[in-house]
């Protein structure tokens, strides 16, 4: 069965994603320097995940069909960090229109 997160991307297209510059390639971490903004000297956020409608530029697919990480061996920590089936989760897909996740 896959996994309904492989469908969904509802937090992908929902949050601003902050963390520290760490975890940029330019100073040693994993995440893609050209898939990040500069918030200050310490921050760095994933681009698409200020906007008005947010989504993250490594979103790959479509929110609630096909959905998936263009980065995910390589994301920052807020997105290792978030929880299927969250309070956060929940409310992601509920501004998406989809169902509450289920396990």
């Amino acid at each position: 069965m896959t996994h309904p997160c492989l469908t969904c991307g509802a937090c992908c297209a929902s949050f601003r994603v902050d963390f520290s510059v760490h975890e940029t390639q330019e100073y040693g971490g994993d995440v893609p320097d050209g898939l990040t903004v500069e918030v200050n000297a310490g921050l760095r956020r994933m681009r698409g995940t200020d906007h008005a409608s947010p989504r993250c530029a490594a979103l790959t697919g479509r929110v609630g069909e096909r959905a998936a990480c263009g980065i995910y061996e390589w994301r920052p920590s807020p997105c290792r960090e978030f929880e299927a089936g969250s309070d956060a989760c929940q409310r992601a897909r509920r501004r998406h229109g989809l169902p509450a996740f289920q396990e």
